[in-house]
């Protein structure tokens, strides 16, 4: 599946240099907010600043995970595969991919074939 943003929204996004290495580690395996500051040597506030502006951009997706303890805590992931950047009629287009799985891409297929 694509999506197409104003091509502005995401080049400030990815144009920050923190938010592209936490990007790179989230793209890597699903983390943490303490995981990250440690990993890129961030500290917590900077990290939980560049996940919201990664989450408002649709980039990245929050879940719980629950410890061997029994507390909750939130794990940040990736949810693209990659980004295009498109020249068309004069007009730069952003196109983001998305992960997705193949119940999911069916049931899209579906409703687009029903006219939904």
């Amino acid at each position: 599946m694509d999506d197409e943003r104003p091509i502005e929204e995401v080049l400030n996004t990815i144009g920050d240099e923190s938010a592209r290495t936490v990007l790179a580690a989230i793209s890597r395996e699903p983390r943490s907010a303490k995981e990250l500051a440690e990993e890129c040597d961030m500290s917590l506030p900077t990290i939980y600043r560049r996940l919201e502006l990664l989450q408002e951009h649709d980039l990245v997706s929050e879940q719980t995970a629950v410890a061997e303890d029994g507390n909750h805590y939130n794990v940040y992931k990736c949810n693209f595969d990659s980004t295009v950047i498109t020249l068309e009629d004069d007009e730069y287009k952003v196109r983001i991919y998305r992960k997705e799985n193949v119940p999911d891409r069916f049931t899209t297929l579906w409703d687009e074939l029903a006219g939904e």
